[in-house]
């Protein structure tokens, strides 16, 4: 059975700049020193980390001066924080986190206890065979559910937590730089990618399950989120390409997941960090859509071509 295989970004405020020209050598948040920005208050120049930027209506301010009301022509707390992506700033960044490793924790404790009679409705599957999982349909056959139930499926502790760890160590800087919302259709999104260009390209009768396309997912949103805050992206970007040295040269891991989800969380986080904030709404939404709507084509496509 062909199985599927990881970290951290940053938050933000709501906007695309702020930032002062002109300064010299790497600047340090006056709240928090260890952490370099390049962004300033426009009220009061203090340099200022992304977890400190409240959106104005030009630029950054400080959580000072907007506490204070300086400037700003609303009463003190009017501009309420938003993440980079326009999500509402939380007290738990880790919560949307949280409950999808309680899900896919919880679909591997359903599948040891209950064994392959659960495992088979649940993992993705391309075409019927009566041999060797049969008798057993697969998403040619309609049950394209299979793309979302496989997606928290896993049968080996190991893949498990692989998986988990990825997902704990890129979900929640995402969490709080996007949002809530945001990450939940993120990590869905990317992983019906990545089980979508499975079904495409692998043979019919190959099964394959496990949460690594939406992991993919969720390191090339982190990749795209690094960029856009200005971070260095060194150490992603090594992490990324091991990850894909082994996802090329290990047996029994399927490729095309992995390929498909990175694709997706591409895709969906450029769209997300760089919407203008003005048409955020329709840009975010609007690449959700076409992209389920890819998705959705790519299923068609292969169920005629298997038909």
């Amino acid at each position: 059975m062909a199985q599927e295989g990881q970290p951290g970004g940053g938050a933000e405020r709501d906007g695309d700049s702020g930032g002062q020209g002109g300064q010299q050598g790497p600047r340090h948040c006056y709240r928090h020193t260890d952490r370099e920005t390049g962004i300033s208050c426009t009220r009061c120049e203090r340099p200022i980390c992304p977890e400190c930027m409240v959106p104005a209506s030009v630029g950054f301010q400080c959580p000072e001066c907007v506490r204070s009301g300086s400037g700003t022509g609303h009463a003190p707390g009017a501009n309420r924080p938003r993440t980079v992506a326009g999500g509402r700033v939380t007290a738990d960044p880790r919560l949307v986190t949280k409950v999808l490793l309680g899900l896919n924790v919880a679909v591997f404790i359903a599948v040891q206890a209950v064994g392959n009679r659960l495992l088979d409705r649940l993992l993705l599957f391309g075409q019927a065979v009566t041999e060797p999982y049969g008798p057993l349909e697969g998403v040619a056959e309609g049950q394209w559910w299979r793309l979302l139930t496989s997606m928290f499926l896993h049968q080996e502790i190991w893949h498990i937590l692989m998986n988990m760890l990825g997902l704990w160590f890129l979900g929640p800087p995402l969490e709080a730089a996007l949002g809530r919302v945001r990450l939940a259709g993120l990590y869905v999104l990317s992983g019906l990618g990545g089980g979508a260009v499975t079904f495409l390209l692998a043979s019919p009768q190959q099964a394959s399950l496990g949460a690594s396309g939406a992991i993919f997912g969720l390191f090339g949103a982190t990749a795209v989120l690094m960029r856009r805050l200005r971070y260095d992206m060194r150490p992603i970007l090594i992490l990324l390409a091991i990850n894909l040295v082994f996802t090329f040269t290990w047996h029994n891991i399927a490729w095309e997941a992995h390929v498909g989800g990175l694709v997706t969380g591409l895709v969906l986080a450029y769209a997300m960090v760089h919407a203008p904030r003005e048409k955020r709404a329709l840009v975010q939404y609007g690449t959700a859509a076409l992209v389920l709507a890819a998705i959705v084509v790519l299923l068609v496509v292969r169920t005629l071509q298997l038909s």
